[in-house]
């Protein structure tokens, strides 16, 4: 699969809206074949940077970034950042979440 985890420095005034602005993105994204999770955190370090974590099918990524929401996303979100966003994207060999080896929980 892809894994990709992406961080979002906002504006300060953008960051009681940054959800309201990648909403549709957000939701399109979730709804497309191949797409695994894609799911937005608040830094609890710094109020004004969300961390994006998605991943996608090998095959799936293309379309994503392709897509007409993909496009409509890049053109609205730079005008709430700062900077350039960062980015890990990664073809890795996992077709998911797997539990943590290092703790156990007994349910």
């Amino acid at each position: 699969m892809i894994f990709i985890v992406a961080k979002f420095t906002v504006k300060p005034e953008w960051s009681d809206r940054w959800m309201d602005l990648t909403r549709d993105f957000t939701e399109a994204t979730r709804q497309e074949p191949g797409n695994l999770w894609f799911d937005w955190s608040r830094s609890v370090d710094d109020p004004h940077q969300f961390v994006l974590v998605e991943a996608f099918h090998d095959d799936a990524a293309g379309s994503h970034v392709n897509s007409a929401h993909f496009s409509a996303a890049m053109k609205a979100m730079p005008q709430a950042l700062v900077k350039t966003p960062e980015i890990i994207s990664e073809r890795i060999d996992a077709e998911g979440w797997g539990q943590m080896g290092e703790m156990t929980v007994h349910e």
